[in-house]
């Protein structure tokens, strides 16, 4: 089970720190990965991270802006989200993959572990 947190109501150019929690399995040898989905449109991946970060990807909409990390320890990912703009509203999942063979792709087929998302809404 994967369950995300550190959602909510931001203003423009605040940040957020999201966390995706496992149980019942451990994430150190799966890829990881963030995705989102506003109103009216498909999942977008923005950013994955293989096991120990040997690969990762950030889409060119939150390049800069926004950074994936996990901790093995706490089995856990974060996605730290800066300069966020309303275009960043959506709801956000994370997902992992656990044969490892996604990332840099983040194709939510290739993703075999899901969490419930967590709404980010960013309005002034």
């Amino acid at each position: 089970q994967l369950v995300e947190s550190g959602g909510g109501l931001v203003q423009p150019g605040g940040s957020l720190r999201l966390s995706c929690a496992a149980s019942g399995f451990s994430l150190e040898y799966y890829g990881v990965a963030w995705f989102r989905q506003a109103p009216g449109k498909e999942r977008e991946g923005i950013s994955c991270m293989s096991s120990f970060g040997g690969k990762t990807f950030v889409a060119d909409s939150v390049k800069g802006r926004f950074t994936i990390s996990r901790d093995n320890a706490k089995n856990t990912v974060y996605l730290q989200m800066n300069s966020l703009q309303p275009e960043d509203t959506a709801v956000y999942y994370c997902a992992a993959d656990s044969l490892d063979t996604s990332c840099p792709s983040v194709k939510t087929y290739e993703y075999n572990y899901w969490g419930q998302g967590t709404q980010v809404t960013v309005s002034s």
